[in-house]
């Protein structure tokens, strides 16, 4: 045995030697990578050798064009040769069956007649040479990109300018980038040849320097890609002689921003024209660049530099200076240089035994900083326990085992480009000794002891192998020498383990000889290992001790911190964070905890995840935020990661510029000046201002400038004389253009004033005293030929010099403010300009006492004429228009028939204006003031009615207010949920609940739609719940097939035109165990049985709502509410009887005067047709009654389809009903309407033909399809003369039935939008049951489907338009068809009083018997009613 033991040791001496005359004949490149698969070993010799496989060429960028050939190199050097294929885009190509693409001889792939079209490009892409050896492996090259030029586009064309001769003229060519190597130009259609003095920039753009005669001529640009030359637009260029005058220095091209990489050449384009011929030069960071002694510096002809073989130094900010001796120049211009990745060290091959941790070492640099990955034999090496990425780019191993014998790469790739570097891992047996000094790459805990091995006894297996100490994280292993050596001074020992379960073994070798004990470190808590050891003495290693099993202590400590954690930014408001499970969870992760915070603020935010990523949205635009994540278990929040921090991308500025003012300079121009937009609006780097100008006479013609976003003012020049202008700015960010200011304007002069010297006394001072304010207004300087820019009021207690206030030059008038009462002030004012101050003008004025409301005006006359207030009123402005421009905002314009034809205000006077909202009707009139036609009125609510009215005040004569304009702001998405959100069981189907809900008290618009949704996990995500949409605008919606006994929560959300608005909150509901037959009609299920969390508890005893559509499940009343229910409508009928019979009994005592007056109204109405609404002919009958002598509440507001009880006439038999001509259905706008609470009572119901008065009646609205509403106007389209011949008939229907209805219009309602009706279809012959109606005198011979009043045709223009809603009036056995009531807007309360004093009865004696007769006949059928 030991024989054979050093025979074996002495073949592996001999194989060490062997070995090393291999390597130094035979070195393997360190460029070697290859798929796994090792040599096998040669008979008789125990070391293999690194076997040479590597790329001798590699693929690289390529830009090919269309229709032509491409040739993508790639050779492999190996023995045996090696086979190569290649993939596409991570994909390996079929070239057998491929007749464009075939592989040459050497490994490289051809292409023939490359493809490429809009939507089909099978050739572009990214190309990989992929080499591989039979029982060896595979190695892969570098990435290359096959770029196809596309179809040629020009982006900017030649076009005709003019030089003067001497001077510099450029003919742009633009075209895609990678056309620009195939542009050339062309003179007079003949190939143009360039030298020094022309010349092409990257770009394409051609440059002509010192301009002769010869230049002269038609230039095109052409593009040769392949397929038929593509020619640009021909453009002429004209050379002028020198005109001897000097003209302004201008760029004709100007250098930008550039990136370019390492060894390649750069042209930065300047070009500048003007006389005298400007000369160029160059800056770099502040210093002159020498281009005349510079190998790589070129001033090219024009002016532009180039700069061959760039390098890393040459980075930086260039500037390029023009001058002519009259006047200097510069642009400047920022050259990025990149770096290609370049391996500062590689991997080198390693010799390891199994359970050995090796380190492959590999160190790249490039700019933008590389990304690496490691591939090993051909595939990705993904991170896990045993695979580490350790110092960013190394590779770790650990407790290595044969399968990891192969080749690895380390791949490098940044935006540039990539490179890849690999090395071989050779596994060697254990009684193999490492031929080579300890390499680098092997772990110090993993070192062999390298000294070569001789013949003589191994020692025998260590004694007493323990875990002395056991802890979470490390086991500390003690044991005895081996019996065969007692001593063990020169033993070394190495510690073998592994996961219980886990094939994979790692190694810990002792730190010196003699040393028993060992420390492993990095175990997981709460895990198996088996632990061995074995000793080593001169000879080579002994036997290994029995496996020891020994288990971690579980750690009831935290998580530690989650890995990897990264964030990058997806929009200008949200940001994406990411991390992966922490390696020592300490058990199960419950969840994640995210924190974040705005940099410069010590406010931090958090949001609990379960997953491994999260959005964070609505954050700040173009804002740097930092991110931090730490985990939960069981026990509590673990260890927090590092900081990581990112900003959010940049967006369009979100604000205008601050701060415009113009300054007009002289009669052609005008200076703007602004500040940038508030640092919060910005949302990224200002780039430049958009300044937009236009006159004020021609809107359409406007003329934009651009400047830098370093630029604070411009002067716009060559403007006209006397013409005013007006001017906006907007900020601009690489993201676009934000939101301009508003316009501003200005005139130039009549002609170029005098500013030489300082402006003269004003003509006149005004001071008005009040409590505590003084108003002053002045006129200006007679000698109008001073520049005047504006005006200095100083004033103070005895001294003018306390307070300084400047106003603009057009002001006429100020008001000091917060000044004291019965206090003495002096005031000065001066007119000023840019030389300085005028003389001053004074006066004094003392405020007045607070008991003091009089009037005191004080004149200064000082000036040739002194201004005096006229007593007279100012007419009003006229005109008056309402614009609306959005949700809350709405301009109001008008015209002052006061002012000049031209509408210049020339004089102090200023405009009121003043709005107001009907809704609440107490809302309070809100004012502001304007120098100007117009007014931008802000801040209002979305779907709002407001009326405006505005009046001029000049001095102390004021206007009364103008006519009243009105406008309703647009919608906006609801900012409210719907409100008042309960749910219920419906009665008999314990599977089926009802949702109820009130809108949206914010509903902001016209509610099209709800959304509910409903989820038995009320942490769910959103679009996990279940959802049921409900079409309109109905408040109840029933959700059948529900679980028993489970708890539910629902949510509802609102919409209108504008979108979705917010969610409710939460409401939970527990449907019932079971389907119980005992319940109560209205039992609410409460309890387990299926209560909703925000129902009350209504108990047994709860009784419904008198009309019975309260009950939450529509389920009939019982018994005992019926005959209440019907004692109070008996009750009301009486009651309302005996207030008919009085009216009636009061109307007969009228006189007979009386009774013809009334025949001529009526007369005069039947024909009010021909008179087209003019009202002041015919007096409006008596058809009002004021809404505080009658009123009835609304006592059903329940959506229940089929409601309980209407008020409305009952005929005595079903021929009293004439049906509802279909045709007015196909003529009305349709709309849904909703009953609200809050509506309007004020309209009245009337009876058609009557003007005696009447109670108001009552109809609930149901939740039927929406019918249709017609808009009555006064003319005779909607007013047929045999809708007013019911007013003077003769002959009486006893049982005629009177069409009426209640009218609940929203007070928010405008004049202009579609009108609502309702159905009320009775379902129940006590449900229809109402106050009867006074029959008319006669047969009624109008059409019943269009029901009018007298009144209709005398309806001011400006009154709101009439709802028409349509009623089912049905008998006491069956229900009728809807017929469509019409009920008119009340007049104002003047009107009425009018109306009232000048009306009169028109029942006669007969009429009130017959009456009579029929209210008896109706008793009789209550009282048989109430006894059954």
């Amino acid at each position: 045995m030991a024989a054979e033991r050093g025979a074996r040791r002495l073949l592996s001496t001999s194989s060490f030697w062997l070995y090393c005359l291999l390597l130094l004949g035979r070195r393997a490149p360190g460029a070697a990578a290859a798929r796994s698969g090792s040599a096998p070993q040669s008979p008789g010799a125990s070391i293999r050798t690194f076997t040479p496989f590597y790329f001798l060429v590699e693929p690289v960028d390529t830009l090919s064009v269309r229709g032509s050939s491409v040739i993508l190199n790639c050779s492999a050097y190996s023995e045996p040769s090696p086979k190569i294929e290649w993939k596409k885009d991570g994909t390996f190509l079929n070239l057998v069956s491929d007749d464009r693409r075939q592989l040459l001889p050497d490994g490289s792939l051809f292409i023939s007649n490359v493809v490429h079209s809009k939507h089909n490009k099978p050739d572009e892409g990214y190309y990989q040479c992929v080499a591989t050896v039979e029982s060896l492996g595979t190695i892969v090259s570098r990435t290359a990109k096959l770029t196809v030029a596309g179809l040629p586009r020009f982006t900017s064309q030649p076009e005709p300018s003019s030089v003067y001769a001497g001077n510099s003229a450029i003919l742009n060519c633009e075209v895609n980038a990678d056309l620009v190597p195939f542009v050339r130009w062309e003179q007079n259609r003949q190939p143009l040849l360039l030298d020094d003095r022309v010349i092409k920039l990257p770009s394409g753009t051609l440059v002509i320097s010192n301009a002769t005669e010869g230049d002269s001529g038609l230039y095109r640009c052409v593009v040769e890609s392949g397929g038929p030359p593509k020619y640009s637009d021909e453009a002429e260029l004209k050379v002028l002689p020198d005109p001897e005058v000097t003209s302004h220095l201008v760029f004709l091209k100007q250098p930008s921003p550039l990136v370019r990489v390492i060894g390649q050449d750069v042209v930065l384009p300047c070009v500048a024209s003007g006389l005298p011929t400007p000369a160029i030069k160059w800056m770099k960071n502040e210093e002159a660049l020498d281009t005349e002694s510079s190998e790589r510096l070129v001033l090219l002809s024009g002016g532009s530099l180039e700069i061959s073989d760039v390098t890393e130094d040459d980075a930086g900010t260039y500037f390029c200076i023009a001058d002519n001796g009259n006047e200097t120049i510069e642009a400047q211009a920022e050259l990025t240089v990149q770096a290609q990745p370049e391996f500062l060290k590689q991997p080198t091959n390693i010799y390891a035994h199994e359970s050995m941790d090796i380190i492959f070492e590999c160190e790249v640099t490039g700019k933008p900083t590389p990304t690496v990955k490691w591939v090993k034999n051909g595939d990705m090496v993904i991170p896990s326990d045993y695979f580490k990425i350790v110092k960013e780019h190394n590779l770790q191993v650990l407790g290595l085992v044969k399968s990891d014998e192969g080749f690895y790469q380390c791949i490098a790739e940044n935006d540039v480009g990539n490179a890849q570097a690999g090395a071989q891992l050779i596994i060697l047996e254990h009684d193999v000794a490492i031929p080579t000094l300890p390499p680098t790459s092997l772990t110090s805990a993993t070192t062999d002891h390298l000294a070569p091995a001789t013949t003589g006894p191994l020692p025998s297996a260590p004694r007493d192998v323990v875990a002395s100490l056991v802890s979470t994280r490390f086991i500390k292993l003690t044991w005895r020498t081996p019996a065969s050596d007692p001593h063990g001074d020169n033993l070394t020992y190495s510690v073998f383990y592994t996961k219980e379960g886990i094939a994979r073994e790692r190694v810990e070798n002792t730190s010196r000889p003699g040393e028993m004990q060992v420390t492993i470190q990095n175990l997981m808590p709460a895990t198996v290992y088996i632990f061995r050891v074995m000793a080593q003495n001169k000879h080579g290693s002994g036997e290994s001790s029995a496996p020891l099993r020994v288990e971690t202590q579980p750690e009831v400590q935290l998580p530690g911190p989650a890995p990897n954690i990264r964030a990058y930014a997806v929009s200008p408001t949200s940001i994406t964070v990411m991390w992966e499970t922490p390696l020592s969870g300490n058990g199960e992760i419950q969840n994640y905890k995210l924190y974040y915070m705005e940099k410069g603020t010590d406010k931090e935010q958090d949001v609990d995840v379960s997953s491994h990523s999260y959005t964070i949205n609505g954050l700040k635009k173009y804002t740097e935020y930092s991110f931090r994540v730490v985990a939960y278990n069981k026990h509590g929040p673990g260890v927090s990661t590092q900081d990581v921090a990112v900003r959010t991308l940049s967006d369009v500025p979100s604000a205008a510029p601050q701060n415009l003012s113009l300054e007009v300079r002289n009669s052609k121009s005008i200076m703007i000046h602004w500040q940038p937009p508030a640092p919060a609006t910005q949302n990224g780097q200002i780039t430049g201002y958009k300044i937009r100008y236009r006159k004020a006479s021609r809107k359409s013609d406007v003329t934009e400038t651009l400047v830098s976003g370093t630029q604070l003012s411009q002067l716009i020049e060559g403007l006209d004389r006397g013409t005013e202008y007006n001017f906006r700015v907007a900020a601009l960010t690489i993201n676009g253009t934000g939101p301009a200011t508003d316009w501003l304007s200005a005139e130039t002069f009549e002609s170029d004033l005098d500013e030489t010297r300082v402006p003269e006394v004003p003509s006149s001072l005004h001071v008005r005293p009040l409590v505590t304010s003084i108003v002053v207004s002045w006129t200006p300087p007679e000698n109008q030929n001073i520049v005047v820019r504006g005006y200095a009021i100083g004033y103070g207690i005895g001294s003018p010099h306390a307070q300084t206030i400047k106003v603009d030059y057009k002001q006429r008038y100020y008001t000091i403010e917060n000044l004291d009462p019965s206090s003495h002030y002096v005031i000065t004012l001066k007119a000023f300009n840019n030389v300085g101050e005028g003389i001053p003008l004074y006066e004094s004025a003392v405020t007045r006492p607070h008991t003091d409301t009089s009037e005191v005006d004080l004149f200064v006359i000082n000036a040739p004429y002194t201004p005096v207030p006229d007593p007279t009123p100012m007419m009003p402005p006229v005109g008056v228009q309402a614009s609306i421009l959005s949700h809350d905002t709405i301009r109001i314009t008008w015209a002052d028939n006061s002012l000049p034809k031209h509408q210049k205000i020339t004089d102090s006077r200023y405009y009121t204006v003043r709005w107001k909202t009907n809704i609440p009707a107490n809302t309070k009139y809100k004012n502001a003031n304007a120098t100007t036609l117009s007014y931008l009125v802000t801040g209002l609510k979305p779907n709002t009615l407001y009326e405006f009215s505005v009046m001029v005040t000049k001095g102390r004569r004021s206007s009364t207010w103008s006519m009243t304009a009105h406008g309703t702001t647009f919608e906006l998405v609801p900012t409210s949920p719907p409100k008042d959100v309960t749910v219920v069981s419906k009665e008999g189907k314990p599977k089926t609940i009802i949702v109820n809900w009130q809108p949206p008290s914010e509903a902001n618009g016209k509610i099209t739609g709800y959304i509910i949704y409903y989820s038995t996990d009320v942490n769910a995500e959103i679009h996990d719940w279940v959802i049921e949409p409900v079409v309109g605008n109905r408040l109840t919606h029933q959700i059948q097939e529900l679980t028993l006994d489970t708890p539910y929560y629902f949510k509802i959300q609102a919409r209108n035109s504008k979108g979705m608005g917010p969610m409710s909150e939460a409401v939970q509901f527990r449907t019932p165990k079971a389907d119980s037959s005992d319940k109560m009609p209205n039992d609410q299920a409460s309890g387990s049985g299926g209560k909703g969390s925000r129902l009350p508890d209504l108990g047994s005893d709860y009784k419904p709502p008198m009309s019975g559509s309260n009950s939450p499940h529509g389920s009939p009343t019982s018994p005992l509410d019926s005959n209440m229910l019907l004692v109070i409508i008996v009750s009301v009928g009486v009651i309302t009887i005996v207030v008919v019979v009085i009216i009636a009994v009061f109307c007969t005592r009228r006189t007979t005067s009386h009774q013809k007056k009334k025949r001529a109204a009526c007369k005069s109405v039947n024909g009010s047709h021909k008179y087209k609404g003019n009202s002041k002919d015919v007096k409006p009958p008596d058809l009002w009654i004021h809404h505080e002598r009658l009123e009835l509440k609304p006592i059903d507001k329940s959506p229940d389809p089929n409601p309980i009880m209407t008020d409305t006439p009952i005929p005595r038999n079903s021929q009293d009903i004439t049906p509802v001509d279909n045709s007015l259905d196909s003529n009305i706008h349709q709309r849904r309407n909703s009953y609200r609470g809050h509506e309007s009572e004020d309209s009245m119901s009337t009876l058609a033909g009557r003007r005696g008065m009447r109670p108001k009646m009552m109809m609930p609205f149901d939740s039927q399809p929406p019918q249709q509403s017609v808009r009555n106007t006064p003319s005779t389209d909607t007013m047929p003369a045999s809708s007013s011949q019911t007013c003077c008939t003769d002959h009486q229907d006893p049982e005629g039935a009177t069409s009426s209805s209640y009218l609940a219009s929203s007070q928010e309602e405008d004049s202009g939008q579609s009108l609502p009706t309702a159905h009320v279809r009775p379902s129940h012959p006590l449900k229809s049951f109402a106050v009867p109606a006074i029959p008319p005198p006669g047969p009624p011979t109008y059409d019943p489907a269009l029901p009018s009043t007298p009144l209709l045709s005398q309806q001011a223009l400006n009154h709101h338009i009439h709802s028409v809603k349509t009623a089912s009036i049905g008998t006491l056995g069956r229900s009728r068809p809807p017929m469509p009531v019409v009920v008119p807007s009340a007049p104002e309360v003047q009107e009425t009083t009018r109306m009232l004093e000048d009306s009169e009865s028109s029942y006669e004696p007969d009429e009130l018997t017959k009456e009579m007769a029929h209210l008896e006949g109706l008793m009789k059928d209550l009282n048989a009613i109430t006894t059954a």
